[in-house]
């Protein structure tokens, strides 16, 4: 064998070798990346989840279309962590949760099942649930602080990942004064949640994101307006009295 012919063979074997080590890298990266998304979702590999939907107000049990983008949105993530999911209603779920992880879409004007889980998770969260149109409709009291919707402006929602204990399953509340808030907050998570995971990881917490201008921009343009989980997870009146407190 030549030197030429040695030193082709040669490279070629480097190149196979590099090329090896490199796949083998970048699927230990990719099983690693998934791991933690699949721990973060409480959503291990052929699991089950819920999706509990609620009724789009005077639809007769229908589903906002709003609020099927925002099952998309999540259905896209459940299918990234090899789980799978079942659709129920907000009104025939009746079993605990912490089993299987689920996730919940909308207000509790139009979702029991976010009614039972605000007032059991985050009885510092009061929401104005009156049917007739004016400025309070919908509007969000947390803590002391007070977030009230100004239709196609600036509206709130409620994203949450909150668990029972450490080995428990999570629920994740969407939570939103207008179905296109709860398609936000499922775009929000989508997109945000390694940066959540790094920064909560398997622990419980509550935000408050802002929608702006959707009359215009849709779901696209969500602030981040404050972590509210320790007012959230307080009842009103001892989280009052605390921050009453600290004032003083």
């Amino acid at each position: 064998m030549t030197d030429d012919v040695r030193n082709i063979v040669l490279g070629v074997v480097a190149a196979g070798v590099t090329a090896s080590l490199g796949w083998i890298f970048r699927t230990y990266l990719w099983r690693r990346a998934l791991r933690r998304k699949q721990a973060f979702f409480g959503l291990p590999g052929h699991s089950e989840c819920l999706l509990v939907v609620n009724r789009e107000a005077g639809g007769d049990g229908a589903v906002h279309r709003y609020d099927v983008f925002a099952l998309l949105e999540l259905s896209a993530l459940i299918k990234d962590c090899g789980a799978h999911a079942r659709i129920v209603q907000h009104d025939a779920t009746q079993q605990g949760f912490g089993e299987r992880t689920e996730f919940c879409l909308g207000g509790p004007a139009s979702n029991r099942r976010m009614t039972a889980h605000l007032q059991t998770l985050l009885p510092g969260v009061t929401i104005n649930t009156q049917s007739e149109p004016g400025p309070d409709r919908g509007a969000y009291e947390i803590g002391s602080e007070r977030y009230a919707a100004e239709p196609g402006v600036a509206e709130y929602v409620l994203l949450a990942r909150l668990t029972a204990g450490e080995e428990a399953r999570p629920v994740f509340l969407f939570c939103g004064q207008r179905a296109i808030t709860n398609q936000a907050a499922s775009r929000y998570l989508a997109r945000h949640h390694e940066k959540l995971a790094r920064k909560y990881g398997g622990g419980s917490f509550c935000l408050l994101l802002k929608v702006v201008n959707s009359q215009a921009y849709g779901p696209d343009v969500v602030e981040l307006v404050a972590d509210v989980t320790r007012a959230a997870q307080q009842p009103r009146q001892a989280s009052q009295s605390h921050q009453g407190a600290d004032a003083a």
